[in-house]
């Protein structure tokens, strides 16, 4: 299978001064701080951090799963932040595959049927074509030999296998994942990680938040985030003022 990158030329994800606070009992609470970002197609970027520091709020604003309180995201050409939730939703569907540290698979639907649900919502490819490609996705990761079993019936890893492959369903070319290897040991953690890897190579640019400090090394990027603002990147960009700028 050949995974096609659809936006080849230039920066596929692109922020600029993104700003999230949150109203709370103790008053506003700035999750991030005038965020600028630009990754290019096919990039593997791995978000490091420590918790609270605004990784999950990063991705959630890539993602279109939470809005800016200020500032413009674009993603494959699209202002996302100007989309309604229909089309949002709709827009998500074609272009990130979001993989989640707690499976989120639905428990009474075998493997092949998790992976075919987005290709029922997004409807595509072709009814006809939808297990097929689902079982191809499920060889990709290499758990083919258990597309008729349920969630419950697999180990994480396995469950892993199946969300990444359910992420992929409709050949975004985006791949977000919000601490993926979480729940895995550390010999199944590194497997997960070498699929990330693979799917790179085939094109798929890849956005993965972690605390593992060792899988974040073998990423082609490293963005380090702490109290809402991206201070170092792996290209030795130092953010030294409020805001990145």
């Amino acid at each position: 299978m050949k995974l096609i990158n659809k936006f080849p030329n230039g920066i596929l994800i692109n922020l600029r001064d993104i700003t999230k606070t949150y109203q709370t009992d103790a008053g506003p609470f700035h999750a991030l701080k005038g965020v600028n970002l630009e990754v290019p197609a096919g990039e593997f970027v791995a978000i490091v951090g420590k918790s609270g520091s605004g990784k999950t709020t990063l991705i959630n604003m890539i993602t279109g799963l939470d809005r800016p309180s200020r500032g413009k995201i674009n993603v494959g050409g699209v202002s996302i932040q100007e989309l309604g939730e229909n089309q949002l939703a709709e827009w998500r569907g074609h272009t990130i595959g979001v993989v989640f540290q707690f499976f989120q698979l639905l428990p009474t639907l075998t493997a092949v049927e998790n992976v075919m649900l987005p290709m029922d919502f997004c409807a595509t490819p072709s009814f006809g074509e939808r297990r097929a490609r689902a079982l191809e996705l499920l060889s990709l990761m290499e758990i083919d030999q258990h597309t008729n079993k349920l969630p419950s019936k697999l180990s994480g890893g396995q469950q892993q296998r199946v969300a990444i492959a359910r992420a992929l369903a409709t050949d975004p070319p985006i791949l977000a994942a919000d601490e993926p290897t979480g729940n895995l040991d550390s010999k199944t953690a590194a497997a997960v990680f070498a699929l990330f890897e693979r799917l790179t190579r085939l094109g798929k640019t890849i956005l993965m938040v972690t605390h593992d400090p060792e899988l974040a090394g073998r990423a082609g990027r490293q963005l380090h985030i702490a109290d809402g603002e991206i201070i170092h990147d792996d290209s030795g960009n130092h953010k030294t003022n409020r805001g990145g700028r």
